[in-house]
């Protein structure tokens, strides 16, 4: 008995399919243990997330001029300094140039600012927030409206980098 002949175009078609199939299941594959073991790509935020995660809560942290501030729902930027030094006056200043750059997005931030050794910084509409442990890094943190960490920068890290972190945050926030 004769064997039906299968005609080449259509063996064709079924190993071009068959290949397809095989590419794009092994590609996707192999794109997911690269993002997995962190090869190739990065982030898109310019601050780093903290690590470990932690609360302000954890922290002890407390307005020292108005308390309600605290229970609203709002987004920070918070200075933490041991010194006040020409660096932290000149973060002061990017911390409220950032925030004006916020545009409609502004009554969602506050800035605090929390110095040791009662260091005297200008406070136009900053809030002077109090810590009772003092082991964090000195710089500036951005925490969501339920007390989370959620970014670290350096003192002298350049306004735009904290503005389009804080720009993103917020436009995808559900929360504040």
């Amino acid at each position: 008995m004769e064997q039906p002949k299968i005609d080449n175009p259509a063996r064709r078609q079924l190993v071009v399919i068959l290949l397809i199939s095989a590419v794009s299941l092994f590609g996707s594959y192999g794109l997911f243990w690269i993002a997995k073991a962190g090869l190739g790509w990065g982030t898109t935020n310019n601050g780093e997330f903290v690590s470990p995660p932690l609360t302000t809560a954890e922290i002890g942290w407390r307005a020292e001029d108005n308390i309600e501030l605290l229970q609203d729902n709002l987004w920070w930027l918070w200075l933490k300094t041991d010194q006040c030094a020409r660096t932290c006056q000149t973060a002061l200043e990017n911390l409220k140039a950032t925030h004006i750059l916020l545009n409609r997005d502004a009554e969602r931030l506050r800035i605090g600012v929390t110095t040791a050794g009662g260091a005297e910084v200008e406070t136009v509409q900053l809030l002077k927030v109090a810590v009772q442990k003092n082991d964090l890094v000195d710089g500036i943190y951005i925490i969501d409206p339920l007390g989370n960490f959620v970014f670290f920068y350096p003192m002298d890290t350049l306004p735009k980098e904290i503005l389009a972190d804080l720009k993103r945050l917020l436009k995808v926030s559900q929360i504040g």
